[in-house]
Formats: structure tokens, sequence, C-alpha cells
């Protein structure tokens, strides 16, 4: 049996090695391999009961994982994937006075492409419009001719020509974009053009086949697949979106597709590549359908898309914050500052708050807020569970307008701490509580041991030790006696207010 399995495993590698170059995996229902024996199922049927036989007999052989065919998926929506060529320019550093003679680089015919890149440092003044081009992917939505792709992929665009898959072209209007996430909406003058069905991203599995169409490097309607690697990633690049991540090949030109489902819907747009080649190296991402398909509508309807706020600033709730604040977990996004008069200070969250779930979804990263948020429209209601002082505060915020502001991650400026906190401390005269805009708080005058290389500098201002405001020496002492690994110090710094573990012993 065992034999039996290896084989066929085998016989699916080398299919789907074989298959892979040309975008198509091998299809198949799941297999079972039964022993063919009618003597011997005799005399089993006759020696046991026909339900513990019944029950045994599904152990006897395992089933197969069948290999998805895409081909039917590609084949009816190909169509519907366009190609988007742009054309802009670009303003670069030029020396119109000087000579090509007088320079190191002579009459090199490669002369004014080194110039263009050596910028201000090169000795440049000026500068001049250099023609730029660019490449990239979308698909149809409406018969009439609306189509989704990445604002990356228009940004100073003057010009848009959209290819279709029966190699028409269209020169195409941005009806809108939006940066924060990356979507696109452009429209050409067309009718009865073939489309996309949409899906939902939410119901999307880890693991589960996934399929992507575009122009990488130009090929039109290539077809690559993989596996949904994971969801809800949230990349360091201030989007704030939830990215599916897959094992997909995705390539430039590739950015504005679709990610389709097995069974043939859209449930994202491909988007970003993480990669130290500048080609495809495993980790693709694309933008949720769910999303996006918001986002869509709203530039459809008005030309821009609106965001929510919460207005707080957060950061990474690691070990040492976990130990200080006495969670089991370093899970969460710990609340370092809290914007005064917006939707978090209204609904009560604090500096120190470790908020742990919103609307029931689990946050593990800190920028797993600001993602959630971001995904969520001016005026939603929000639920926070909310740990607090030791045990879960439950809150309930109205989201405000974000006007280009989103919620940021605050860098955390931890590292590794000696025995002692180290720290000299006097309490805050009138006039320096009214400059710093504070009532309460102790100026660090020095910094030594532990807190100066977890990072506290002379001249911050300690406003709390693991969420407990401090107003006196006596008070920090007090708080660090009773903390065993690390304590949480909530500094203010300039307008900047920011949480620092220290490492105790």
């Amino acid at each position: 049996m065992e034999q039996q399995t290896n084989t066929a495993s085998l016989k699916i590698k080398r299919t789907v090695a074989a298959l892979a170059a040309i975008g198509v995996l091998g299809a198949g229902g799941a297999m079972v391999v039964h022993q063919n024996n009618a003597g011997a199922n005799a005399a089993a049927a006759a020696a046991a009961p026909a339900p513990v036989a019944a029950a045994v007999a599904p152990a006897a052989s395992a089933p197969l994982v069948a290999l998805p065919d895409f081909s039917q998926i590609a084949a009816r929506n190909s169509p519907a994937v366009v190609n988007i060529s742009v054309t802009g320019s670009t303003k670069v550093a030029y020396d119109p006075s000087a000579q090509a003679g007088n320079d190191d680089f002579g009459n090199d015919p490669f002369f004014e492409f080194f110039r263009r890149f050596q910028g201000p440092q090169g000795g440049q003044r000026g500068g001049r419009d250099v023609p730029t081009h660019g490449l990239g992917s979308g698909f149809i939505v409406s018969p009439d001719g609306v189509i989704m792709t990445n604002a990356h992929v228009v940004r100073d665009a003057r010009e848009v020509t959209v290819k279709l898959n029966d190699r028409r072209e269209f020169r195409a209007k941005v009806l809108g974009t939006d940066p924060k996430t990356d979507i696109a909406v452009l429209k050409i003058d067309a009718n009865n053009l073939p489309i996309v069905p949409l899906g939902h991203s939410s119901d999307l599995k880890v693991g589960e086949w996934v399929l992507a169409i575009g122009s990488p490097y130009g090929f039109d309607s290539t077809v690559t697949a993989g596996v949904v690697s994971a969801k809800g990633r949230s990349l360091p690049d201030d989007s704030n979106v939830p990215f599916i991540q897959t094992d997909v090949a995705v390539n430039p030109g590739n950015s504005g597709g679709p990610l389709f489902n097995t069974r043939g819907e859209v449930v994202g747009i491909n988007s970003q590549i993480y990669s130290q080649t500048g080609g495809f190296q495993g980790l693709s991402f694309a933008i949720p359908i769910d999303l996006a398909g918001r986002i869509k509508d709203q530039i459809v309807a008005t030309g821009k898309a609106s965001h929510a706020k919460l207005g707080v600033t957060v950061q990474e709730v690691n070990q040492g914050f976990a130990d200080s604040f006495k969670l089991a977990t370093p899970e969460g996004a710990l609340v370092a500052n809290v914007e005064r008069g917006s939707p978090a200070d209204k609904a009560g969250l604090k500096s120190g708050d470790v908020v742990r779930k919103v609307n029931g979804q689990r946050i593990i990263g800190s920028a797993d807020l600001p993602a959630l948020v971001g995904t969520s429209l001016p005026g939603d209601k929000i639920s926070m569970d909310v740990w607090r002082d030791g045990k879960i505060v439950s809150l309930t915020a109205t989201l405000g307008n974000a006007a280009d502001k989103v919620a940021e991650v605050a860098k955390n400026d931890s590292a590794a701490g000696k025995v002692k906190l180290g720290l000299a401390l006097r309490p805050l005269q009138s006039d320096e509580k009214r400059e710093a805009g504070i009532s309460a708080g102790l100026l660090v005058e020095d910094a030594g041991g532990a807190a100066a290389n977890a990072g506290v500098q002379p001249g911050d201002v300690l406003l709390s030790v693991n969420g407990r405001p401090v107003n006196t020496v006596e008070q920090v002492r007090d708080v660090v006696e009773k903390s065993a690994k690390s304590v949480a110090l909530l500094i203010q710094r300039g307008p900047d207010k920011i949480f620092i573990p220290v490492r105790l012993g």
C-alpha cells in the first residue's frame, strides 16, 4: 500500500512539473486504492459483522488530494483580463550648460543616461521632463467598460491605453485612484464587454488553490497558479491593507491583475511581491476583493474613496510588554497615544490599553488594528476588547473620517536591559508642564543602565509605568518593585508619546 501511494504521489509531482510551464495543472478525482480479492473479501465478511467491516474499510486505503484543472477558468475569464500601458513623464536633474567635451564621459553615447541618474549629488541644476512608460494588468467588471487595477499602475499617467484580449485597444479615462489601498478604476468607451465574476475573499482558506492571470513583462494572458499562503498579512508600507499572501508566480506587469479561486471568481487584485531581485521569489500579495470592491463603488460614485479613522498611535506588544501588563501572550495593539477629541478618545480608549479584539476578530500584531479600521467606513461602529489593569474592558467606537490620516505603528526603541532601571527623575515644574502640555509626569534628568539601553533619554518625560500614571519617584519605585521581568514606560519625547519596555534582571 505504501509503495502504491508513493508511486501515485510521484506521478502527480511529475505531472505538475511537466504541465506548470503551460499554466495548466492536471485534473482528476480523489482516488481510493482497493484490493480486488474476492476470496479475501468473502472470508472477511463471514468472519466479522458488516458494521465493523464498514468502519475498518476506509482505513485500508488513503484518498489522494486531486489537483484542480484551471483550463476552464483561464478560457472563461482571460477575455476579461486586460493589458494596461501607461505613458507619463518624470523630472530629472539636468545642467544644460554642461558640455560633453568638458565631462569625463566625453562623447560616450551613454553620457546622458548616466547624467540623468546622478541627481543633485551629481551637480545638476534645473531639470527637465523625461518620458516614462509602464505596463500593468486589469480586469473588466462592467460590460460598459469599467476596469479595476492598481493605483500605482496609473500613477502620474498622462495617457492610459487598455488592450483587450481580442487585441483591440482603447484610450482609458482614470475615474479615480486610492493610494491608501492601491486601487484605481478606469473607464473605456465600449459596450457588451466580457466581465469577471467577483467572489468573496472572506471565504478564502489558507492552503486553497488560486490562479492569477495578467501580463508579466508584457506577456499577455499569462496564467500562473499556487495556493493561499496566509490571510490578513500586514506590510510595512502604510497601506493598511490586510493582504492575501500567495505563492502564485507574480512579476512586474502582473500588478492590477485578478486572483481567482477554483470557482473562477475574483478574490483579490495582485499588487505586490517581496523580492530581493525584482522578480518572483515565492511571496506575492493581493488586495482582498471585498475591500477593493468597496473602494471601487466609492470611486465610481464620487471619484474618490473615504477611509475611517480611530485616532490612535499603536505599537507592538513584545514579550517584555506582555510580562509588564501580565498578558498570557504577546499579542494585541498597545495604545501609545490617543488623539484628543478622536473617536478613540470619545470611546474611552487610553494610553496603555492593549486592544486584543475588534468586532470579535483577534488582533495579533499592532498593524492588524489600523488594517481593520482601514477596511471600515466613516460612521461605522466597532466593538473592542481592551486589556486594562489586568482585565478585559469592552468599548465601542464610532469611526471618523481619516482625511488622509490613518493610525500609525510607532517604532519601538526597546533593547536588552540590565539589572536596574537606572533613571534619575524629578517632578516637573509648573512652567515645564505648560510647555509640554501635560498635567503630571517626571522629567528624566539622566538615563543609565537598563533604561538607557532600552532607549530612554535625558529630557524625556515619564508619564506612566505599566499603564499607571506616575507623579513621584516613590510611585515609580513601587511599580518597579512589584514587577518581575520588565516594565513598560510611557515616555513623552517632544510632541510624541511612545512606550518603551525595560527588562529587569
